[in-house]
């Protein structure tokens, strides 16, 4: 799709849900560049995978000032974002209710370094809602620890959807994160690795409705005939192919974000696209 329509397609969306009252009103008078401008350029920095925010704002003027006449200051844009963070999400749901939830799921969580380990020097400013705080913890998928948080995520099983999301500490219990994220309607089933295993938990699964299926350990997987193999580990990559376009094709991992407001923001408008390009919206 030409970068024009991607601009009026992304408006139009942004523009219905903020009319809906997505948005609470400011007091004081209406920016020049409106919120739904300032969401529209945002979204669309994140559909395109651009990392830095900067270089599309300064491609934004020079290539599309018509359409946007009062884009404001790279800083003033990125605290207007950070601001903006929730109606991202809030335009999320609205569009991931248009297909239904699959029966069964998948959790699991990505590490999202704020700064590297040796840089860390005492207290700091990455402290967010609810005690929310930066920390040390260990990236099993690289192997190396790391500081900062972890991207928790639920996504359906076949469609590979985000149907809930959040931000959690780094050495965090990953069936805690669950937990955050199962609230609701339980799904019929959850598919997960070796993280989350737990007799116990899986029990308090059962109790709610929800059958645990853990996946295969190496030792197991390489007893497992080819035929049963090569499925097993293709639904239990699915998850794994999501959190990779979260983080490298939209450029997540490389998000630049200086507070945790900042990161927030940058999750939030990422996983909106993410589920824009998923439902084939744009």
């Amino acid at each position: 799709m030409p970068l024009a329509d991607v601009f009026v397609h992304v408006y139009v969306l942004v523009d219905d849900a903020l009319r809906r009252g997505a948005v609470p009103p400011r007091p004081g008078p209406a920016p020049a560049c409106s919120d739904a401008e300032v969401l529209t350029v945002a979204l669309t920095r994140h559909l395109l995978g651009r990392p830095s925010e900067a270089g599309f704002l300064a491609e934004v003027r020079r290539d599309w000032g018509h359409y946007f006449p009062a884009l404001p200051a790279q800083s003033e844009f990125n605290r207007r974002v950070r601001w903006l963070w929730g109606a991202f999400e809030l335009v999320r749901q609205h569009a991931a209710r248009a297909a239904p939830e699959d029966p069964w799921q998948q959790v699991d969580t990505t590490a999202l370094p704020v700064k590297h380990p040796s840089r860390v020097r005492g207290p700091d400013s990455w402290d967010g809602p609810n005690g929310l705080r930066a920390g040390f913890g260990f990236d099993a998928a690289h192997r190396e620890w790391f500081y900062g948080f972890r991207l928790a995520v639920r996504t359906d099983l076949g469609t590979r959807l985000v149907r809930a999301w959040g931000l959690v500490p780094a050495a965090v219990d990953e069936r805690a994160a669950a937990d955050g994220l199962l609230d609701g309607t339980p799904p019929d089933g959850l598919l997960l690795d070796r993280g989350f295993l737990s007799r116990a938990w899986a029990a308090d699964q059962r109790a709610r409705g929800t059958r645990v299926v853990y996946a295969h350990g190496r030792v197991e997987r390489q007893s497992l005939p080819a035929a049963v193999r090569r499925p097993v580990a293709a639904l239990r990559n699915r998850v794994e192919t999501t959190i990779g376009e979260l983080t490298e094709t939209l450029a997540l991992a490389r998000h630049g974000a200086r507070t945790v407001w900042g990161l927030l923001a940058r999750a939030a408008a990422t996983i909106l696209a993410h589920t824009l390009l998923r439902l084939a919206l744009l």
